[in-house]
């Protein structure tokens, strides 16, 4: 069995990507309510590259030598956060509004699934910790 510092610091990770994920349906039902918006331009949440880096600098040690050394990246996870990006690099309709309501419908229903999916991997996790404390009483 993992060691209970790694089943933790899942658990540590695995939120803040149900964070992120909350917060983008919470995004994705905002494009849809502005559809109709003239003007309106989509919003997105970034956290999967974000994520993607942190696990990278996590595994690949870097040392800075001196203070205007750029720096290796997060440090800590607590500082894992989503990022919130407009889209206006592109428009849909004259109005100038760039939501696709298709587009926005199919990335809604991957979120869920997203989010049932990271949701059921925290719950695993901590019926794993429960076990151990069962277990390790006996």
């Amino acid at each position: 069995m993992k060691n209970l510092n790694d089943i933790f610091r899942n658990i540590d990770i695995t939120t803040k990507a149900l964070n992120a994920s909350w917060k983008r349906n919470e995004i994705i039902a905002n494009n849809i309510a502005n559809a109709n918006t003239p003007n309106f331009k989509r919003s997105d949440v970034v956290f999967n590259e974000i994520l993607k880096d942190y696990l990278k600098k996590d595994n690949i040690k870097l040392k800075t030598t001196h203070e205007k050394h750029i720096q290796p990246g997060i440090d800590k996870i607590e500082d894992l956060n989503y990022r919130i990006v407009n889209s206006e690099n592109y428009q849909t309709r004259r109005d100038g509004n760039n939501v696709d309501i298709d587009v926005e419908m199919a990335e809604l229903a991957k979120n869920h699934i997203v989010y049932n999916t990271l949701a059921n991997q925290v719950n695993n996790n901590i019926q794993k910790i429960k076990m151990v404390l069962r277990e390790g009483g006996r």
